[in-house]
């Protein structure tokens, strides 16, 4: 008996420190990594397992110092596995001094100026009864949705590029210093 109220009261315990991170509004951990609300967005993504080939490709690009300006910026953050799913060799053409400028067009449309959480990004979809749109830093456009078809959450965001090819966001209103990062699958590609 004495086993099992400990357990409870460690079981409690746990679920008074959840819900005071939730009432403080703590941003989800990341790749492993805590995410921190008083950092910008570059020294909140270097410490997340799984986007170090995005930063890499950010480094590459010289768009270190942008995303820690001051902003505010919406980043919608393709993960490692999202790289990955490119054909192969695409992440490593990318890479090359000689392709900056197509690495630079398609990071910067994964970027989009302005603070849109979660929130402000369905108020877009229902706005234009079911299709929002964004102007991407690169001047591209992003078409957004909303889940609910077949394996998908009810109220996932989904984004489709220029390309007809879709993103989910998997982890939403990570927020920053200067702005917010989406997780999303897949890697956003321009025209």
């Amino acid at each position: 008996m004495k086993k099992r109220s400990n357990a409870l009261l460690v079981a409690l315990a746990v679920v008074a420190m959840a819900g005071a991170a939730l009432a403080q509004g703590m941003n989800p951990m990341v790749g492993g990594a805590a995410m921190y609300r008083n950092k910008d967005i570059i020294d909140n993504a270097v410490n997340s397992a799984d986007h170090t080939t995005l930063v890499a490709a950010v480094k590459a690009a010289g768009l270190v110092e942008t995303l820690k300006g001051k902003g505010p910026f919406t980043v919608f953050a393709p993960t490692n596995e999202a790289f990955a799913k490119l054909p192969n060799g695409t992440v490593d053409n990318l890479l090359k001094p000689e392709n900056k400028g197509t690495l630079t067009k398609v990071l910067t449309y994964h970027v989009v100026a302005g603070n849109y959480d979660s929130k402000a990004l369905t108020k877009l979809i229902k706005k234009g009864h079911g299709t929002g749109m964004l102007k991407t830093v690169s001047g591209d456009k992003l078409i957004l949705t909303m889940g609910g078809m077949k394996g998908m959450m009810a109220n996932q965001i989904m984004i489709r590029d220029e390309k007809g090819q879709t993103a989910n966001v998997t982890i939403a209103n990570v927020r920053q210093s200067n702005g917010v990062i989406h997780v999303i699958d897949s890697v956003l590609l321009p025209n």
